[in-house]
């Protein structure tokens, strides 16, 4: 039985909704750069759909522009 059935909350400070996600700590790490404080659990961040949404367009926008910057 994992954490996030058994009713971990976001990881985000300040959101109290129920976690559905789960990311190691340096895919989540894009969040913190952005301004979001998280909580660390034994090197997981747990995330509800909201800010795993904002997760993921922050690590596209940020995989688009390292392709831009190494292409060759």
């Amino acid at each position: 039985m994992g954490r996030i059935s058994r009713g971990e909350q976001c990881s985000v400070n300040g959101c109290n909704v129920r976690a559905e996600y789960s990311v190691s700590y340096d895919e989540a790490r894009v969040l913190e750069n952005s301004g979001y404080k998280l909580r660390v659990v034994h090197g997981r961040v747990y995330l509800c759909r909201k800010h795993y949404k904002e997760l993921k367009k922050l690590k596209k926008s940020e995989s688009k522009i390292l392709k831009w910057r190494f292409k060759t």
